[in-house]
C-alpha cells in the first residue's frame, strides 16, 4: 500500500488533490482541523475513486499536536511510510498591514508556514531511509508577486517557496523531490467574497481555475515522470503572473 498525506484535505484544492491521489492508487490520509462532515465527504469521494483513506485530525500550526498525530499513525502502520506529502493547509485573513491585528498575522503564518515545518520534519526520516519521497507545497501567486491586503498571506507563501528550494537541495540525494505549486485564483472557498467578474479581467485566460486542474499538476509532480523536477515553484494561474 502506498500512502499519501494531504493537509487541509477536507475541502477545495485539498479535496481535489485527495481524489487525484486516490485515482493514482494511493491510500490517502486526510488531515483536517475541525470540519468532520466535510472530511468524511472527502473520504467518501476517495472510496468512490476506488481507493482507501483515513482521517487524521490535528492542527498543523501546533507542533506537538502535529508530531503526536503523525507518530501515532506511524506506530499504527509498522513497516509502512508516507511517501507523498502535500502541504496544502492554509487560510486567508486579509487586511491592510496598517489595520492588521497580530492574531491574524500569527494565524496565517502559523498554518501556512509553521505548518510546513511541523508536518514535514517528522516525515523526512522515513522517506530518507526508504530513499523515496515526494513533497508538494501549496504556495500562491501571492507569494510570488505579493498582493495588497495580503502581507501575512504573501509572507507565508513566499517563505514556503523559499523553504521548498532549500529543502529540495538537502534531500535530493535521498531520492526525495520537493516542489511548490503556486495557484492563482481558483474557484474554492478561499476566494469567497472576491469580485470574480472584475478579477477575471486581470487574468489573460479570462476565468478562474478549477481545483481539479491544480490537482492534476500535483499528481504529475508526485509521479515517477517528475523524478528529475525538484526545487521548483510552478505557477498555475491562467497567465496572471
Amino acid at each position: 500500500m502506498k500512502y499519501a498525506l494531504v493537509t487541509g484535505g477536507s475541502r477545495g484544492i485539498g479535496r481535489a488533490v485527495c481524489v487525484k491521489l486516490a485515482q493514482m492508487g494511493y491510500c490517502v490520509v486526510i488531515n483536517y482541523v475541525s470540519n468532520d462532515a466535510e472530511a468524511q465527504k472527502t473520504l467518501e469521494l476517495i472510496q468512490e475513486a476506488g481507493s482507501q483513506g483515513e482521517l487524521l485530525k490535528f492542527d498543523v500550526s501546533k507542533c506537538e499536536e502535529s508530531v503526536a498525530a503523525i507518530e501515532a499513525w506511524q506506530e499504527a502502520h509498522p513497516g509502512e511510510f508516507i511517501e507523498v506529502l502535500v502541504n496544502n493547509a492554509g487560510i486567508r485573513k486579509d487586511n491592510l498591514l496598517l489595520w492588521m491585528e497580530q492574531e491574524d498575522w500569527d494565524k496565517v503564518l502559523g498554518i501556512g508556514l509553521h505548518g510546513f515545518y511541523n508536518v514535514t520534519r517528522p516525515l523526512l526520516k522515513p522517506m530518507s531511509v526508504k530513499k523515496r519521497g515526494r513533497i508538494v507545497n501549496m504556495a500562491s501567486v501571492s507569494g510570488l508577486k505579493g498582493l495588497p491586503g495580503q502581507c501575512n498571506y504573501s509572507a507565508a507563501k513566499g517563505g514556503l517557496i523559499a523553504a521548498t528550494k532549500a529543502l529540495a537541495q538537502e534531500v535530493a540525494r535521498r531520492g526525495i523531490t520537493v516542489n511548490a505549486v503556486a495557484p492563482g485564483f481558483i474557484r474554492t472557498d478561499m476566494v469567497e467574497g472576491l469580485d470574480e467578474a472584475e478579477l477575471k479581467k486581470t487574468i489573460p485566460a479570462n476565468r478562474f481555475g478549477e481545483a481539479e486542474e491544480v490537482a492534476e499538476l500535483v499528481g504529475f509532480l508526485v509521479s515517477d515522470k517528475a523524478a528529475y523536477i525538484t526545487g521548483e515553484c510552478i505557477s498555475i494561474n491562467g497567465g496572471l503572473y
